[in-house]
């Protein structure tokens, strides 16, 4: 009888919904019984503090990745838009799942129906700016806590902004007031996929990843994330990066200044160019709003 694959996860409810898709996934993929370990990350404990001032990206992934370097799981699922762009050793992206809907939404009311001075919620820089760069007269306030608890602190007669990934695992979309459309809010870099890591040394569980690996998404995460890495920063910084269609939209801001720069990058198919294209982009973007 084959050993259990184990995939470390995140403890919330919507971590644990995408991390079973992902074994339910692998396991008619490859035959094997895939189980989840639990594990509750630094972003999950200090749930009240607003991200930017935790570091930003990595709070949510080092002790899942923890629990795969000390062979505690086999595999880590991780929202590929939580991840750092830097590599973390001893550790490969053996597998990215199919992307799901990329894109940012309001619950509570739409865009247009948010009266003048209204109050959106939001964790997120990115999100605010871009929100900003169109109603400068909104009011923003931090937003944490995990997907239920967020539903239930829409500030009066204003919204809360959600990426539809995270309602669409939950079957939850039903809250959604407006879809934000990718053209004016470029989402952030990985949104809507799950990467799947692995240790760089355990060639089966490589192996068997590979057989859910989705090929177009990788394409598209591994230039999002190269013009990520280029800006070397996370949450911390407004930035925002997404590719479809072939094209690579992306979104930069000063958060001093309030300058914030958006920019369409039309790329070859191969991800070599691709990447190079994306970082010469961050390279100009980072000027740009310098």
């Amino acid at each position: 009888m084959s050993t259990p694959l184990r995939i470390a996860t995140r403890a919330s409810r919507q971590a644990l919904a995408q991390s079973a898709a992902v074994a339910a996934v692998l396991s008619s993929a490859t035959g094997l019984e895939v189980k989840l370990v639990q594990v509750k990350t630094t972003g999950d404990i200090r749930a009240d503090a607003p991200l930017h001032t935790m570091g930003g990206q990595g709070v949510f992934v080092k002790e899942v990745q923890l629990a795969v370097l000390d062979g505690r799981a086999d595999l880590a699922a991780h929202s590929a838009k939580d991840l750092p762009s830097a590599p973390a050793d001893g550790l490969t992206i053996a597998a990215f799942t199919k992307r799901r809907d990329p894109r940012d939404a309001l619950v509570g009311s739409t865009l247009g129906d948010l009266a003048e001075g209204a109050t959106v919620a939001s964790g997120s820089v990115r999100r605010r700016a871009q929100l900003r760069r169109i109603r400068p007269d909104l009011a923003f306030t931090e937003l944490r806590g995990n997907i239920d608890t967020r539903l239930t602190k829409i500030p009066n007669g204003g919204a809360i902004v959600m990426a539809v990934a995270a309602l669409q695992i939950l079957d939850m979309t039903d809250r959604i007031t407006e879809t934000l459309e990718v053209d004016e809010f470029v989402p952030a870099v990985g949104q809507g996929c799950v990467a799947i890591e692995c240790r760089s040394d355990d060639a089966s569980t490589i192996g068997a990843l590979a057989s859910i690996d989705h090929a177009l998404t990788r394409h598209d995460v591994e230039v999002e994330r190269a013009f990520l890495a280029e800006l070397g920063s996370g949450c911390s910084l407004p930035v925002g990066g997404h590719v479809v269609d072939g094209v690579l939209r992306t979104f930069l801001a000063n958060l001093d200044s309030g300058v914030s720069i958006s920019d369409e990058i039309k790329l070859s198919g191969a991800v070599k160019a691709d990447v190079n294209l994306a970082r010469s982009a961050a390279a100009s973007a980072h000027s740009a709003v310098s």
